[in-house]
């Protein structure tokens, strides 16, 4: 089983790496980091989604959904990490910064994105119901906006996806 298991990452792996010109091997490390992340929250009983801020390969913050714990509906991983970024930038404007992040951003997450200037999102598991980067909506790259963000999906997808499969079987 394990090796199947292998075999599917390094599949998923070679097929995000080839999918776009500009993922690459820093973009699975990264979001093998978001879902380190991820793993973190769901042993915290939130909704496992994990989430990395980078700059020229070096991660400037990191967060994970804690809406339960923290008694706060923004709380989730990208506005985590976009607020610990911000802090440790002491700037609110993150330029030439990749969110990396394991399910696609939401419309709230999304117009946080937008505001902070992040150039680049990489996510995981798409959000049919309520995604903002394509699925259901498609705010990251509006021209309504006065910036756009390149969006890069699919990147350790089933890893991702399982992770949220799994958490939410367990609680039915």
């Amino acid at each position: 089983m394990a090796s199947i298991e292998s075999q599917k990452n390094k599949r998923d792996q070679a097929k995000a790496a080839a999918s776009s010109p500009i993922l690459g091997s820093s973009d699975v490390k990264w979001m093998q980091r978001a879902l380190q992340l991820a793993a973190h929250a769901e042993a915290e009983g939130e909704v496992p989604v994990g989430a990395v801020i980078v700059r020229d390969d070096c991660v400037i913050a990191e967060g994970w959904n804690q809406p339960v714990m923290s008694h706060d509906p923004t709380a989730h991983a990208e506005v985590i990490a976009l607020r610990a970024a911000s802090l440790a930038e002491k700037n609110y404007r993150l330029l030439d910064t990749t969110l990396y992040v394991t399910l696609e951003p939401c419309v709230m997450c999304a117009g946080a994105i937008i505001h902070a200037r992040v150039g680049r999102v990489v996510y995981g598991a798409t959000d049919p119901r309520v995604g903002a980067a394509g699925s259901a909506f498609s705010l990251l790259g509006s021209k309504q906006f006065n910036h756009l963000v390149q969006v890069e999906g699919g990147v350790l997808e089933s890893e991702c996806g399982d992770l949220l499969r799994h958490f939410f079987k367990a609680r039915r």
